[in-house]
């Protein structure tokens, strides 16, 4: 690994990235280098052909500009370039996503397939809503009991915490997990990736673990309307972003049709 991208590493590390961010920066650039070995030579027309790459979805041409931002405006602004060339770059708009909740169908096949960790996974994610690095770092020390039940507290995104109450049976299987709900075999807990693998897994193609939030999203929305809350729960800083995970009740939409009539 150069000098540069060891020094731009120990920068980003004092910002107290979370361990999958570090990680995924780390990966992203050290592919960029092998490309560009001399770091500080790159152009924004390099960025340019990077970012362009045929094949990659637009959230990853997303997180990689995001990469090279930081990357280049830490370089420029350290004084080891005199001009950041990422600066030239387009803004790169959001891809408008349509939800896609697994049907109850794909969710029963699951839980028949999977073991009974795997299973617990499964329902972390449809009865409570849970992202895959937050199924991850599920511990016992993070129960706690309040008036009215059981709440989890959740290690979300960006270090950021929530509580999450938790459904009595679902409270019940996590009341007899000791330490990590999901250890992994060298210590600590399972990396949200291998989660995912696991889930995924066990999911009938073409559903994934994100897919089982879409479906908590969804009933939770069409049995409470109340889009604050369920921005909450699910770890949203804004309820613009939760409505991007509740697919719209067909009777809904035609009532309002009818209603025109």
């Amino acid at each position: 690994m150069s000098e540069v991208l060891n020094d731009w590493l120990s920068w980003f590390a004092a910002s107290d990235p979370s361990p999958e961010t570090l990680r995924l920066r780390r990966y992203q650039l050290t592919r960029f280098a092998e490309r560009h070995p001399d770091l500080l030579a790159v152009t924004a027309d390099d960025l340019t052909r990077w970012l362009g790459r045929p094949g990659w979805s637009t959230e990853t041409r997303r997180s990689q500009l995001a990469a090279l931002r930081s990357l280049y405006g830490w370089a420029h602004a350290s004084g080891r370039i005199e001009r950041d060339p990422s600066r030239l770059l387009p803004r790169i708009r959001p891809a408008q996503h349509q939800p896609r909740p697994a049907p109850e169908r794909a969710i029963a096949l699951g839980m028949l397939a999977a073991d009974s960790r795997v299973q617990l996974m499964l329902t972390l994610a449809v009865r409570q809503g849970l992202r895959r690095g937050e199924i991850a770092q599920v511990h016992s020390d993070d129960l706690v009991e309040d008036l009215t039940g059981w709440t989890l507290r959740v290690h979300g995104k960006g270090r950021k915490q929530r509580l999450v109450p938790l459904a009595q049976d679902v409270a019940e299987q996590l009341l007899g997990v000791e330490g990590w709900a999901f250890p992994s075999p060298t210590g600590g807990h399972l990396t949200a990736g291998h989660v995912g693998v696991l889930m995924a897994r066990a999911l009938p193609a073409p559903w994934t673990a994100h897919s089982l939030r879409h479906a908590f999203a969804t009933k939770a929305w069409r049995k409470s309307r109340d889009l604050l809350a369920l921005a909450t729960i699910l770890g949203h800083a804004r309820p613009e972003t939760t409505r991007r995970y509740v697919l719209a009740d067909v009777a809904d939409l035609r009532s309002v049709v009818d209603a025109a009539a």
